[in-house]
């Protein structure tokens, strides 16, 4: 004889198989959100390769020199202490990256972004990065000496006591960055470089040619420190103060 079930018990069954149906949705939901979704982060466990994405991982105080990681995805990784000297970082991604004390000495990172970076007293000596990206990077006394840097963005970036001494800085930019105490001397110059309301105090940029230089001003060129051998645009004058003591 069939069971004979009472209004009260037939709504509550009716909501307990609505919720299993509600809860098997979302279920199913979250399980095609990771079959198909974007990664939230990057695979902190691959080794260094060639587009590996290692974007917000902690790569701190390892031994990395000479790894081949262009096309990289190293966006906010921290990287302290980190040495990847001559390694290879073409058209990589290292936007808002840690490279506290890191080395990149010898490094090929073309094309590179280095936005937002904070880099202080990092080794970059001898980099080659035409066309790369720094604006609004942190690299407050980064050695860039010997730098290839051709046609690099440095719009906004802080660049206090930075040491670009023989670097190539052709095209370059450097509109609105803070260039207090930085060492340009003896820089290579074979195209036009931009200063806009670049602050220039005590810059070095004895035997800087900046003759085709774009946004320089009297008063950046009066805080500076050139001496004889500075070539300045038309319109400018080196200011009786020259040459600067040491610092």
């Amino acid at each position: 004889m069939a069971r004979v079930h009472s209004p009260a018990e037939d709504n509550r069954r009716s909501k307990v198989a609505h919720m299993i149906g509600f809860a098997a949705f979302l279920l199913g939901l979250g399980i095609s959100s990771l079959s198909t979704g974007p990664a939230m982060a990057g695979d902190c466990s691959s080794g260094p390769t060639a587009k590996v994405d290692w974007s917000e991982c902690r790569k701190r105080q390892l031994m990395l020199g000479g790894s081949q990681l262009d096309n990289a995805n190293l966006y906010d990784a921290d990287l302290s202490a980190t040495d990847l000297s001559n390694s290879s970082l073409r058209e990589s991604n290292l936007e808002k990256a840690t490279l506290i004390r890191a080395s990149l000495a010898n490094a090929r990172a073309e094309g590179a972004r280095f936005d937002r970076i904070e880099a202080y007293r990092a080794e970059m000596g001898r980099l080659a990065a035409d066309g790369a990206s720094f604006v609004a990077a942190e690299m407050q006394r980064v050695n860039l000496a010997g730098a290839s840097l051709v046609t690099a963005d440095f719009t906004k970036a802080e660049l206090g006591r930075a040491n670009f001494d023989k670097a190539d800085i052709s095209g370059a930019r450097f509109r609105l960055a803070n260039l207090s105490r930085a060492v340009l001397n003896n820089a290579v110059v074979k195209q036009p470089i931009a200063f806009e309301e670049a602050f220039m105090f005590r810059t070095r940029i004895e035997g800087v040619d900046l003759s085709s230089s774009t946004g320089l001003e009297q008063d950046q060129i009066n805080l500076a420190c050139g001496d004889s051998r500075t070539r300045l645009p038309p319109g400018l004058n080196a200011p009786s103060n020259w040459p600067c003591p040491a610092d």
